[in-house]
């Protein structure tokens, strides 16, 4: 099976298409979105030259499933998945941050916090912990959300102040965030596995 790293389709009404590291975007008539995932490999911000076959479709089957797992939570723009690598639903505008709820603390908050640095997106991480130390409670470290490039570390009180999201939204996704996170740390558990972190 050959990996399928590029779509090219020309759907009824369709205005444009977003070519994103992994996922290709139709938008039909500024209404539906038709979400195409493909099999790039995305690393670092850098797209590989080779895909794995498959991947898009286990991407595409795993984030359908959690759609409709977290369905009672909130509201999502899906509407159905006509084929393993596709995903078809309402179109929106997303808001300009990622919410990063983490468990533990792992991967880039462990290597700032061996760095010294104790401030983590406006939460204050206490001394003496360890890497992979369970937080008492999940903590939200949200990022820009970059079009191209990295995502940069942001504070609540930052993305407030600077109008990227009101003060009324920025509760909303936060209090989603965190419900989101618990219900995966509840499938997670029930597999035998930990949800570390995650980004919504």
């Amino acid at each position: 099976m050959q990996a399928i790293v590029k779509t090219d389709f020309h759907f009824p009404k369709q205005k444009s298409l977003y070519v994103g590291k992994v996922r290709d975007v139709y938008n039909i008539d500024d209404k539906y979105m038709a979400m195409v995932v493909s099999d790039r490999i995305s690393a670092f911000d850098v797209v590989l030259p080779k895909g794995i076959p498959y991947k898009g479709q286990v991407l595409n089957q795993i984030a359908s499933k959690f759609l409709d797992l977290t369905s009672d939570i909130v509201p999502n723009w899906k509407l159905e998945t006509p084929d393993p690598m596709v995903t078809v639903g309402l179109k929106c505008e997303g808001f300009r941050v990622e919410m990063i709820v983490r468990g533990y603390l792992a991967g880039s908050a462990w290597r700032e916090y061996k760095a010294g640095n104790r401030m983590l997106c406006g939460n204050v991480l206490p001394e003496g912990m360890v890497e992979n130390q369970k937080f008492p409670t999940p903590i939200v470290t949200p990022t820009t959300k970059a079009d191209e490039g990295h995502d940069e570390n942001i504070s609540r009180e930052e993305i407030i102040r600077t109008g990227l999201v009101s003060q009324e939204d920025y509760d909303i996704l936060e209090k989603y965030s965190l419900q989101l996170f618990q219900r995966g740390t509840e499938f997670a558990a029930a597999k035998g596995l930990i949800l570390v972190d995650t980004k919504y």
